[in-house]
């Protein structure tokens, strides 16, 4: 099994170690320090995601009172490669998407342009103290990401995905942040 891999398998197993209670409880202390991030209170519109089962849910931020005055936006993947940005309109309907992840419906949201994206807010399996990040193995966040000129990009995970080092290929994109339960990791070009 290759380096990268082997770190993405680690850091899915981490995740899946923890209790139902304790993601709820790392969940709610990330996005806690999230919205003090000076990052997040300079943007407007937001790239979230849904999660999965045992990923970091970032969904309630939609809800917080404290939120209100940001655009919430979430990615539709397109093809087997790309995927697009879309905010929903309130009240809007999910549709079940690729990989059985719910997306907004396109008919009920409003396409966002990569330029128009202040803050990109990542799911990972793996990252590091340097902020390298590792996903699912799609790559759809670091072609996206070549596209948000002025955005800044964040990883969420729970602190027991982090690793020693992540390995990277040349095509993966550095996060300027990552935010976990326990403490707030910055890259040099943050």
């Amino acid at each position: 099994m290759d380096l990268k891999k082997e770190c993405r398998k680690k850091g899915i197993e981490s995740r899946r170690s923890l209790s139902q209670e304790e993601r709820q409880r790392f969940s709610q202390a990330i996005r806690d320090r999230i919205k003090v991030s000076p990052c997040f209170m300079r943007s407007k519109t937001i790239l979230i995601y849904r999660a999965t089962a045992d990923e970091v849910d970032l969904v309630p931020l939609l809800f917080d009172p404290e939120c209100a005055d940001k655009i919430f936006c979430f990615p539709k993947v397109t093809s087997k490669t790309d995927m697009t940005v879309l905010a929903p309109h309130p009240d809007s309907d999910w549709i079940p998407g690729s990989f059985s992840i719910l997306e907004p419906d396109p008919s009920q949201s409003d396409k966002i342009d990569p330029d128009g994206i202040d803050l990109v807010l990542c799911p990972c399996t793996a990252f590091d103290s340097s902020c390298s990040r590792i996903g699912m193995g799609g790559g759809y966040y670091d072609r996206y990401l070549q596209k948000c000129k002025t955005a800044v990009y964040a990883a969420v995970a729970f602190e027991v995905q982090k690793a020693d080092t992540v390995p990277t290929s040349p095509h993966d994109v550095r996060m300027n942040y990552v935010f976990t339960e326990k403490e707030t990791y910055r890259s040099c070009s943050g």
